[in-house]
């Protein structure tokens, strides 16, 4: 069984804005709680094929999530793949909320190990995940708007 994540945000800046800060991937950790440290495996910073290693803390569990951007559309979306402990899909989305607004949206389907409790994790893992994915998101919304 896995865990379906699903958080969103309404941001009130334009979709340039967002896309501006969201796409900086070596950024992530600045408003990510869960992402410790990003470590890239090549020079490549952004686009398909961008490959990272992060360093993921929840409570008391520390791991290393293996990553790979397989979807980059320019101001739209990006899609991960999980290659770590923790594996599965996700993605970032933004749609437009008029010409000064953009909703967030992100979604991760995972797949937790056996020492992680495998199904039963994934149960505990998508409320938690959930409340720290949403609060990660007003943190990047509070960095876009300056406040």
């Amino acid at each position: 069984m896995s865990a379906h994540i699903h958080v969103a945000r309404r941001v009130d800046a334009p979709r340039e804005a967002v896309w501006a800060e969201l796409s900086r991937i070596e950024d992530h950790v600045e408003w990510m709680a869960d992402a410790v440290e990003l470590r890239f495996h090549s020079a490549q910073r952004s686009g398909v094929g961008t490959s990272f290693s992060c360093v993921t803390r929840v409570g008391p569990l520390t791991t290393v999530d293996e990553l790979r951007i397989d979807a980059w559309e320019e101001g739209r979306r990006i899609g991960v793949s999980h290659h770590g402990a923790v594996r599965g899909r996700g993605a970032f989305e933004l749609h437009s909320a008029g010409e000064l607004a953009t909703v967030v949206t992100w979604d991760e389907e995972l797949e937790f190990p056996w020492w992680m409790g495998a199904s039963l994790g994934a149960i505990f893992a998508r409320p938690v995940l959930r409340w720290i994915w949403a609060r990660n998101l007003e943190k990047l919304s509070a960095r876009i708007l300056g406040t």
